[in-house]
């Protein structure tokens, strides 16, 4: 009897995490889709990420709910439960990361057609390694491995260091591009956006640290 609910218990954990896969592919999707459609000033990509969005909160409830479901009938202890409460912490993560794609797809739509103010080089360079932190931190969650965990983490200095000089020289344009004011400041918001991805990725790694050793790590230290 014994046997058959361990097994169940362990499929049940092995269907969740698959769900979290999906949707952090989904976020993932969005957001390289959000980054083509500023790029490219494509407006109608940019609508479908923001009118998509709801195909990530959605898998986010239905993980809140299997997993709430195994926490009321299976009434796991020990490194069970911290799975569980772990799911549940990445899950809302991810759920960030969906809200991050449709503001970035919000900024493409509100530079619309207007030419850049400046070529959009180290914007999408610091989208590739907040991107590379994002695959390192569901790969880490996925097989529980908390050095991957950890270099993801590492990656994230990198990140604040170039939102902080992207910032910087945006903001030299405006006294001489006065009316590209709105695109500046948009793109701003968008190095911002990127830094916060970054951040949500550090947060599931400290989940994945905290599953393997049952203690808070603050790895942005």
């Amino acid at each position: 009897m014994f046997m058959n609910t361990r097994s169940n218990f362990d499929e049940s954990l092995k269907e969740l995490k698959s769900m979290q896969l999906k949707m952090a592919g989904e976020a993932e999707t969005a957001i390289k889709n959000a980054m083509l459609a500023l790029l490219n000033q494509d407006i109608e990509l940019a609508h479908s990420v923001i009118n998509g969005d709801n195909v990530i909160d959605d898998l986010e409830y239905e993980i809140h709910e299997k997993a709430l479901m195994l926490i009321a009938r299976q009434s796991p202890v020990a490194k069970d439960l911290r799975r569980l409460h772990v799911a549940l912490r990445v899950s809302s993560e991810v759920e960030r990361l969906g809200d991050i794609a449709v503001n970035i797809a919000k900024s493409a739509v509100h530079i619309g057609n207007e030419k850049h103010v400046k070529e959009l080089i180290d914007i999408p360079h610091m989208m590739e390694i907040a991107l590379e932190m994002l695959t390192d931190a569901i790969t880490a969650f996925y097989s529980e491995d908390s050095a991957m965990a950890q270099k993801c983490a590492e990656k994230d200095d990198q990140v604040d260091k170039m939102f902080g000089e992207l910032v910087q020289e945006l903001l030299t344009y405006i006294p001489q591009n006065p009316d590209f004011t709105n695109q500046i400041i948009q793109l701003a918001f968008v190095c911002r956006f990127i830094e916060r991805m970054a951040d949500h990725s550090t947060n599931i790694a400290e989940n994945v640290v905290y599953l393997e050793t049952g203690k808070r790590y603050n790895l942005n230290a």
